[in-house]
């Protein structure tokens, strides 16, 4: 059972690309122009937490269950 959850805002996402750049094996830019993660569900932490830390609109929030 996946122990990491990842959830966004995307309404609220400017699209500056720190969380691709950051952690590109979870998070990648979409054709609208905003970032979407990979994976919602993981079993790992990876690089999400840095992707949540260097959003300036802090859109997104890594759970830990």
């Amino acid at each position: 059972m996946p122990k990491i959850r990842i959830e966004q805002n995307r309404e609220i996402c400017i699209g500056c690309g720190s969380c691709a750049a950051v952690c590109p094996a979870n998070w990648e830019m979409k054709d609208d122009g905003k970032a979407s993660p990979k994976k919602t569900k993981l079993d790992e932490m990876g690089c999400n937490k840095d992707a949540e830390d260097s959003c300036p609109v802090t859109c997104i929030t890594v759970v830990e269950e």
